[in-house]
């Protein structure tokens, strides 16, 4: 954007977890003194000539962002400067972020922030905000010698037409730009800065200002109330079936004196010499597995620290960098799972299994996250990552998370493998008839309704705070979830396998993976969904950037959750 530029300052520099969201901070160009107050002080003049294309194109990318409704984010001590404004029943509304601009369009109707002033009513011309008013609350320390410490900072972005861009007064009618405007167009950039102390807020709490803004909570409340009665419901029900049917089963073993009566067996003791034989691509499950069981753990203890505080949004990039690092180095249990659950399968190709437990699915996930970085760069956006930490991530996984995967294999392959309570036997048996709900594929769609229905409430949030860029704070709320997520997926998964091991189908280690691991699909679908209806992209890039990490983050869901 053509926006004025801080001379020769430095950047701030980034950690891991910002430059993965692509995060950029630049240095700013307005310069204050604590409790120094400025009135209608001057940044920078842009002049644009309608007639030279350089000029006209910088005019044109201004006015397709404000068509857009983009978003200045500014930073002041690491807090976001944030937009109040008034919204119905009489709340307040905190933004972090001000919009550079608003269009109002050939039939007068304002759009988006043009509604906040009634000056703003030329029909198919832009305001651009060019002027803003900041104040900032700071927090006298009593008992040190001296000093103040900021706590909160807050804007109005305000449109003037400054007749003398040179000594400008701040006053007078908005700048607009009109759709058709030819010849120069002249923006003048200003602010004003007022301090003023504040005795309510303490430091510590300066980032409360975010719950006040978002009245979701109660919506919250609700959400897990519901997933409570979900996971009730399935327990109620798995606690039934093994306590009525095994208890009337095991009484009936014991009720046994002669050896006739124990030929007539039933149900899912029929398949007892079946139950363990191997499964079709056993070294792709035990892949799987191993990837799964390293981000379940990853999962886990990222949003325990998370719940603890230690990834606030006061840490920026905190959470990322967090889960990054613990991902590279639980590269063995992954390592150990694949190789248990390898060896008893009874296979033998052990290097493989090694080789495709640290590159298959990570390989995935990188090959998809550098495909959308060359789409960045192409574009390019500032958000692409450079080529250092590329290869900074790279050196992680092979440097750090492939040796912990060998390791990990190595104790796998050198324990013994699973005993098998039964024995199998030589000959498979033969699989009855399915009825309709017992088939592999209505079995599976089903078992992925239920996790779903416990987490879509957090996913619209997780998006917005993804897409829309609002943060996300309630990690308390998500651990919940995480929790009732795990006990419903494993509960929904007990009960299907049970119901099919009644219909004498033994095939039940990839169904039983594949049941609740269908829940990542309903995540595709709701990611459509909210595509569609929630988020206004434009343009192939950014559709395929969208979809693009829409599909890192359902593989990762898909092998948690299986």
């Amino acid at each position: 954007f053509d926006f004025c530029q801080a001379e020769g300052k430095k950047r701030p520099s980034e950690n891991l977890g910002q430059v993965l969201f692509g995060e950029r901070i630049e240095p700013s160009p307005y310069r204050f003194t604590f409790n120094n107050k400025e009135t209608c002080k001057s940044v920078c003049t842009k002049t644009y000539d309608t007639t030279k294309p350089e000029d006209k194109q910088k005019l044109d990318f201004l006015k397709k962002s404000m068509l857009l409704n983009y978003q200045h984010h500014w930073i002041v001590d690491n807090m976001p400067v944030t937009w109040c404004y008034d919204v119905e029943d009489g709340l307040r509304f905190c933004n972090p972020g001000f919009p550079i601009g608003c269009y109002i369009t050939e039939d007068g109707r304002p759009k988006d922030a043009c509604v906040i002033n009634s000056e703003f009513h030329e029909k198919d011309t832009f305001y651009i905000f060019n002027h803003v008013d900041i104040k900032i609350y700071y927090h006298v320390v009593e008992n040190e010698a001296l000093g103040a410490r900021l706590v909160a900072a807050k804007l109005e972005p305000k449109s003037y037409k400054h007749t003398h861009p040179d000594n400008p007064d701040c006053s007078g009618v908005p700048m607009d730009i009109s759709n058709k405007a030819n010849g120069e167009v002249k923006i003048a950039y200003t602010y004003s800065v007022s301090f003023e102390e504040e005795k309510n807020i303490r430091w510590a709490s300066r980032w409360d200002y975010i719950l006040e803004s978002m009245p979701h909570t109660h919506i919250q409340w609700f959400s897990i109330m519901n997933s409570l009665v979900i996971v009730l419901f399935l327990s109620g029900m798995v606690a039934m079936i093994m306590l009525r049917t095994l208890h009337k089963d095991i009484a009936r073993y014991n009720q046994m004196d002669s050896t006739e009566d124990a030929q007539e067996e039933f149900g899912w003791k029929l398949v007892h010499g079946d139950i363990f034989r191997p499964p079709r691509k056993g070294m792709l499950l035990s892949v799987f597995l191993g990837s799964g069981t390293q981000i379940l753990i990853m999962t886990f203890v990222t949003l325990f620290f998370a719940c603890l505080g230690f990834l606030s949004p006061a840490n920026r990039g905190a959470l990322m960098t967090c889960a990054v690092v613990l991902w590279v180095l639980l590269g063995t249990p992954a390592g150990y799972v694949a190789a248990r659950f390898y060896k008893s399968f009874g296979g033998e190709k052990w290097k493989t299994n090694v080789l495709l437990t640290s590159f298959l699915c990570p390989g995935i996930v990188f090959a998809d996250f550098f495909i959308m970085n060359l789409i960045l760069w192409g574009e390019g956006s500032s958000a692409a990552i450079p080529f250092g930490t590329l290869v900074a991530i790279l050196a992680l996984w092979f440097c750090i998370s492939v040796p912990l995967t060998f390791i990990g294999a190595y104790f796998g392959f050198k324990k013994n493998a699973i005993e098998h309570p039964v024995r199998t036997n030589q000959i498979p048996r033969q699989i009855p008839e399915q009825s309709f709900y017992t088939k592999p594929l209505p079995g599976i769609i089903m078992g992925g309704i239920l996790p779903f229905g416990c987490i879509f409430i957090q996913l619209f949030f997780i998006l917005n705070s993804i897409w829309s860029h609002q943060m996300y704070y309630m990690f308390g709320f998500l651990f919940l979830v995480f929790i009732i997520l795990v006990i419903t997926c494993s509960e929904a998964t007990i009960l299907l396998c049970y119901f099919h091991l009644c219909a004498e189908d033994y095939h039940w280690q990839w169904r039983s993976f594949l049941t609740s691991g269908f829940t990542a699909v309903y995540f595709l679908i709701y990611a459509i969904h909210y595509f569609f209806s929630k988020l206004q992209i434009t343009g192939t890039a950014s559709t395929i950037l969208y979809f693009g990490y829409t599909m890192i983050m359902v593989l990762i869901f898909f092998l948690f959750t299986g």
